[in-house]
């Protein structure tokens, strides 16, 4: 019977009660984003709480998080509780929507790995629906909050498939939102990409960077040096 937590080196993720696991993207992307200096950040749709721990480990910023789904809700609180970071650690157990009406905080960093299936057939799992699949949690959502929340030099990062990753680059420029960096992650050398880790600013860029990140060798069994050192503080392997 597989565990139903994944330990990190400095914190362990219970996720029995979530329909989304701990999975590779999900922690190459907490990894990824930047954070040094940031004073306030948000997770939107938290699940787990993955990213958010991941982002506490290596900053010293207040963290909230935002989550609808009531299973997961209670799972990342727990995460949070039991963490090194718990008094960093804010759990919002409402809908973006509801957050947003309220809210009147402006964040350094905004990360969200939302439900990205734009037009595929949905499963009959309801919980697992709400977290793949766009309905509950709109781009366009994410973009508004951004627009009025970010800090001028605020950057607001997402991780998606390639295909959605390209629709969202052009809503975000109808909320004055501009792509500036492409973190491109596939799954071997010679591999499909199967993620985009994209970073938004305010400020246009000539020209958005691109970057690539293979997790495996060719062989698709052992990890890249570049995955191995982006998540040696995290991963116990390493």
């Amino acid at each position: 019977m597989p565990n139903t937590y994944f330990q990190f080196k400095q914190f362990r993720v219970e996720q029995e009660n979530c329909a989304m696991k701990v999975c590779t993207d999900s922690c190459v992307f907490g990894a990824a984003v930047v954070v040094a200096g940031a004073e306030r950040i948000l997770d939107i749709g938290t699940g787990t709480g993955l990213l958010a721990l991941m982002v506490a480990q290596r900053s010293e910023a207040k963290i909230e998080a935002v989550e609808i789904n009531a299973a997961a809700q209670q799972q990342a609180a727990a995460n949070f509780g039991q963490s090194p970071w718990a008094d960093r650690l804010q759990l919002h157990p409402v809908s973006l929507q509801e957050f947003a009406a309220r809210n009147q905080a402006q964040y350094d960093v905004i990360l969200s790995n939302p439900p990205f299936f734009l037009d595929s057939l949905k499963s009959g799992d309801a919980a697992k629906n709400t977290a793949k699949h766009t309905g509950e949690l709109l781009f366009e959502d994410i973009l508004a909050f951004a627009q009025r929340h970010l800090t001028p030099d605020g950057k607001l990062y997402l991780l998606l498939p390639p295909a959605e990753a390209l629709h969202f680059a052009q809503l975000a420029t109808h909320y004055q939102l501009y792509l500036s960096n492409t973190l491109e992650v596939y799954t071997r050398v010679e591999g499909k990409c199967i993620r985009h880790i994209q970073t938004y600013t305010f400020r246009p860029a000539a020209a958005p960077a691109f970057q690539k990140l293979y997790i495996r060798e060719k062989d698709a069994t052992t990890y890249t040096q570049d995955f191995a050192n982006l998540l040696r503080d995290y991963y116990l392997i390493f």
